[in-house]
């Protein structure tokens, strides 16, 4: 099963994020099949590949509650 989940980088104590999709059994920072973005969370920043997202969406990739969250918050998916 496919899900859309974050991908840790950056140095110690000033994290950010890449919008992976990937396998779910693969480990956090594991080998992702497609990136569609970024977040850093020190700054609230977010850059996400739209069409992207449909797309392994309605392919049935299954994204995670804190993914689910900044896609709602991006108005790139609607509340189900």
């Amino acid at each position: 099963m496919l899900k859309l989940r974050l991908k840790k980088f950056g140095r110690k104590g000033l994290p950010s994020y890449r919008l992976v999709v990937i396998e779910h059994s693969e480990k956090r920072d594991g080998r992702p099949v497609e990136e569609l973005g970024f977040y850093d969370s020190i700054s609230k920043r977010s850059s996400f590949n739209t069409d992207k997202i449909i797309k392994w969406l309605n392919c049935g990739a299954k994204p995670s509650p804190t993914v689910f969250a900044l896609l709602k918050k991006a108005k790139i998916i609607q509340n189900k």
